[in-house]
């Protein structure tokens, strides 16, 4: 089981200014049938633990930030939903978007609104859905990183690589920054690269992954946001102004799904100069595919990972698990390894683990087929 809560060594106190954005967007695609457009995988718990995703990455911010301090930007349709994961949540800190617009807006919209609050937040900027396996080194980094947004830097934590893994992108680093600020200047971002590259990179020592985390004043994203994507700054500011009023929601209807569609990362991080990164190596997972939720699962000496009351017989490295409300059906497998099998109560999936990338084939298909009452 993977520890979201605070280690009980720790000291920290949470900090006055300090906000947290929580990015829950998702499709529900990868992790079909578990996942759903109105229960994606930042709604259930795939990290190995007993909650879902979402609410552990709350949970182990809490040294950090106090609970009224985390705001979550997530869809409209996943508003109750995002609410039951996280009782612990304000309603008026989930900002519900209409239309999914990328990261740009969703981090500009927070920004603008924590910078309306409070002149001098401070801001951690996380997505949902990853698990972690040292909260307590996971902290630690953050406070690093926030060393560099006190110093007007945008800052962001990049993974130390434990492999050649073509399917991040990386960021090379530049000068130590020093002046109290720690970690090392962006010298560039670099897109998911070829194998034979991302050899190269991990063995110079000199890149990191790209784990999407941000760290800023809310006033200094603000102000980027403004000079890089000066028409979402202008709609975010329009919708932000209304804030608390009548026309609040009308705005918000009728301003956010027009706001151009791009990541934080092409939108602002890759055009702003004063970027600062901090490496971090604390058990970091994106979880993307069942492989990634198989990795992190509690095994048996066959490295088998069943849920109590299914079974493997002469077969490995296999996952089974079922999603059904009060427990589902007994699965079996014999003679077999290396397979995911997967149950809900109107679907059950059963593919190699080598493909489970293809996920995203059976919601083709089943789109295709109008099987919308499975997606």
């Amino acid at each position: 089981m993977v520890d979201s809560g605070a280690d009980p060594r720790e000291s920290v106190a949470a900090m006055a200014n300090t906000y947290a954005v929580i990015m829950a967007g998702g499709s529900g695609t990868r992790f079909w049938p578990a996942s759903r457009q109105k229960l994606p995988k930042q709604l259930l718990p795939l990290d190995g633990g007993d909650v879902p995703l979402l609410a552990a990455t709350v949970r182990r911010l809490a040294p950090l930030v106090k609970p009224e301090h985390v705001l979550v930007v997530t869809a409209e349709r996943l508003r109750a939903a995002t609410l039951a994961a996280c009782p612990e949540l304000l309603p008026e800190n989930v900002l519900a978007e209409p239309a999914a617009r990328n990261t740009a807006p969703c981090v500009a919209w927070a920004a603008q609104v924590l910078a309306a609050r409070d002149p001098e937040a401070r801001v951690v900027v996380l997505p949902s859905d990853h698990a972690i396996a040292d909260p307590a080194g996971f902290r630690a980094a953050i406070e690093e990183a926030l060393t560099a947004a006190d110093a007007g830097f945008i800052a962001t934590i990049g993974i130390v690589p434990t492999r050649a893994e073509t399917g991040y992108g990386y960021i090379e680093l530049g000068n130590v920054l020093g002046n109290g600020a720690a970690g090392n200047a962006v010298a560039r971002f670099v897109e998911k690269p070829k194998k034979e590259v991302a050899e190269e990179y991990v063995a110079s020592g000199k890149y990191l992954w790209n784990a999407g985390m941000f760290f800023f004043r809310a006033s200094v994203m603000v102000d980027a946001v403004a000079r890089h994507l000066p028409s979402v700054a202008e709609g975010v500011a329009k919708i932000v102004g209304a804030r608390g009023t009548s026309e609040e929601k009308a705005l918000l209807q009728s301003i956010f799904p027009t706001l151009e569609s791009v990541s934080i990362d092409v939108g602002v991080m890759e055009k702003e100069a004063k970027l600062a990164v901090v490496p971090g190596s604390f058990g970091w997972s994106d979880i993307g595919s069942w492989l990634s939720a198989w990795e992190l699962a509690a095994k048996d000496d066959q490295g088998n990972a069943a849920d109590v009351g299914s079974f493997v017989i002469d077969g490995e490295r296999n996952l089974l698990r079922s999603y059904v409300p009060g427990g589902g059906k007994t699965i079996t497998v014999i003679g077999a390894s290396d397979l995911v099998v997967v149950e809900t109560e109107n679907a059950i999936l059963v593919l190699h683990r080598d493909k489970a990338q293809d996920v995203k084939k059976a919601v083709e298909l089943l789109t295709k087929h109008g099987r919308t009452e499975l997606l």
